[in-house]
């Protein structure tokens, strides 16, 4: 990766999002902070001395149009990372508006095509690239949200689907699926006592994902050092998936104490 490439993180003005934007900038990109939330937008590209992008990815003609200008001014986008998506209320199927599974799976599920297909189909035909979406451990596994559940398994199946479509373009498609990570939202849900447990104690590591971390990992496969890896879902839980079905014996056992 050279200074001068360009990166477009959609949602990148809180959350995880901004977590890529802080670390890409700080590793050389260009990034440009793209989010529906202008205001957002501009505060973190401030900081950053970066380019703010509103976009909502709902429409279909508001990503081709900023797929087009962000081209135009600032040369071919090397690498695209999709972070803008929805959570859902944990409800029943009988109990959970159709109005809800609608958008859930337009904003998370097509937003994320509609935008792959704006910037994918750009690099393809400047010879290459890398898109990162972003999934969750909730495509992993079932859990009692059927549309966010839903519609980030089918992240991940279209995330494959296009990395076959572009490689021979020279485009890696890859996704993220976070755990639970210590982001604004998640943060909020524990100070409010909406979850029954501690997700901590459903990790190997005994702890939650910090939004950095998450970044690392996205970065990561956006750069070249990720040069050769395309198609996959890297998971970064802190060991939800290997640990979770622990909890019918007891839990993960608890670190020895260490003798002096």
């Amino acid at each position: 990766m050279t200074a001068s490439q360009v990166a477009v993180v959609i949602g990148g003005a809180n959350g995880i999002g901004e977590a890529t934007c802080r670390l890409m900038h700080a590793r050389g990109w260009r990034v440009v902070v793209a989010d529906k939330d202008a205001d957002a937008a501009r505060r973190v590209a401030a900081d950053l001395e970066a380019h703010a992008q509103t976009l909502d990815i709902e429409s279909v003609e508001e990503v081709e149009r900023a797929a087009a200008e962000i081209t135009t001014a600032m040369g071919s986008v090397a690498a695209l990372v999709v972070a803008a998506a929805v959570f859902q209320d944990v409800l029943p199927p009988d109990r959970l508006p159709m109005e809800v599974w609608e958008r859930t799976l337009k904003i998370n599920l097509s937003g994320t095509y509609v935008a792959n297909r704006a910037f994918g189909t750009r690099m393809a035909a400047a010879g290459g690239g890398s898109i990162v979406n972003i999934a969750s451990i909730a495509a992993l596994g079932s859990m009692p949200v059927h549309a966010y559940g839903t519609s980030k398994a089918a992240v991940v199946a279209l995330t494959r689907n296009l990395a076959g479509e572009w490689g021979r373009a020279g485009v890696r498609v890859n996704a993220v699926s976070p755990g639970s990570t210590l982001v604004p939202r998640v943060e909020q849900r524990i100070k409010a006592g909406r979850y029954a447990a501690d997700p901590a104690e459903f990790t190997a590591l005994g702890r939650m994902v910090r939004p950095n971390e998450v970044a690392e990992a996205i970065e990561f496969l956006a750069s070249d050092r990720a040069s050769a890896i395309t198609g996959v879902n890297l998971v970064v839980d802190a060991g939800w998936d290997i640990a979770s079905t622990w909890a019918q014996f007891g839990g993960v056992r608890p670190a020895p104490q260490h003798r002096s």
